[in-house]
């Protein structure tokens, strides 16, 4: 008997422990419960107690329920949970759908889930979606361009960008649209035949723009594009042309210089011709003394006819000396003349 009582005393002890626990445990989420039961957001306490266990913070899932439910908008705490454990900002889905709802957008939870999910900011899309924002083109500077006549025009766009909601899964981002309105300039720029013609009319390359239909595939809509600077820069056609003079006169250098070192090579190997001729002709005259010792002994040439040769040798050196004599005396009094008529 005594023995029952004390395991009847035990089990009571155990059943008021587990009682306030559970007691304390339901006190953390009370707060929770009555502010979603205020607000009419149908969640159980222990469905906040459920949300605990399955590693989803309460507070986030009652505070996007609640306003959504003051929103007017019938959302799942189911979803909402799964949105949470997938990782996805739930307040800011919550945001963007309620701002979707007041613009008409027609946006659904699932379309928005996914977008955030995605990476992309939901809230921020459908604000842009509402209010139209402007990008710059390019960000820092000016694009650069040259007309057909040479001269480079510098043109910074403004483009004014909705974001449409239907491409913003898989859609290009800000990047692409500055990218797009860059090549456009260019293009626009590039087809002028004057830089006076984009000048006077700068709303040729908005329009040349627009034309191209740079949007597509992207997940902005492009409602204009407004030239907020236009100025001239270098004349690139004369610099290109001054390039290619200088270059044309570098190609002819070095063909002028391959040819006169054609010549100079050309002049050694006549020098060195002459040379080896001038080689062959003391050789031969070497030769003439072996020829006059054997004429003379054959019979051939005689006292008389060696006689004969040395008188025309001597002969042959005094009017050389002569000739020579001359030409300096011409030349001294040619020196003379040039020198007086220069006093």
């Amino acid at each position: 008997m005594l023995a029952d009582l004390d395991l009847l005393k035990w089990v009571l002890i155990g059943a008021l422990v587990l009682l306030v626990l559970l007691v304390l445990i339901l006190l953390r989420f009370l707060n929770l419960w009555v502010q979603a039961y205020m607000s009419g957001t149908k969640i159980g306490l222990f469905q906040l107690v459920g949300m605990s266990l399955r590693k989803v913070n309460p507070a986030v899932i009652v505070r996007g329920a609640i306003s959504a439910t003051q929103a007017g908008l019938p959302l799942n705490v189911r979803d909402l949970e799964a949105h949470y454990l997938a990782g996805g900002r739930v307040l800011n889905v919550v945001q963007a759908l309620i701002a979707a709802d007041r613009a008409n957008l027609g946006l659904d939870f699932r379309q928005a889930a996914a977008i955030d999910l995605a990476g992309r900011d939901v809230l921020d899309a459908v604000q842009t979606s509402v209010t139209p924002k402007v990008i710059d083109c390019p960000p820092d500077g000016k694009v650069a361009a040259m007309a057909k006549n040479g001269i480079q025009v510098l043109a910074k766009a403004r483009v004014t960008v909705r974001t449409n909601i239907k491409r913003l899964v898989g859609g290009a981002t800000e990047e692409t649209i500055i990218a797009r309105v860059g090549e456009g300039i260019v293009s626009t720029i590039g087809s002028s035949e004057t830089h006076k013609d984009v000048l006077e009319n700068p709303d040729r390359i908005s329009k040349g723009v627009l034309g191209k239909g740079l949007d597509a595939g992207t997940a902005f809509e492009i409602l204009s594009i407004d030239i907020a600077d236009v100025d001239i820069g270098d004349n690139i056609g004369a610099r290109l042309q001054a390039d290619q003079a200088e270059a044309d006169k570098r190609v002819a250098q070095a063909a002028a210089e391959s040819r006169r070192a054609m010549a100079v090579a050309a002049e050694q190997e006549n020098i060195a011709e002459i040379a080896a001729n001038r080689a062959k002709l003391v050789l031969a005259e070497a030769e003439v003394p072996q020829a006059m010792a054997e004429a003379f002994r054959s019979g051939h040439l005689g006292i008389l006819d060696y006689q004969k040769i040395k008188n025309l040798e001597a002969d042959t050196r005094m009017r050389s000396q002569i000739a020579a004599g001359e030409e300096a005396h011409l030349s001294t009094e040619s020196q003379k003349t040039k020198m007086r008529g220069q006093e």
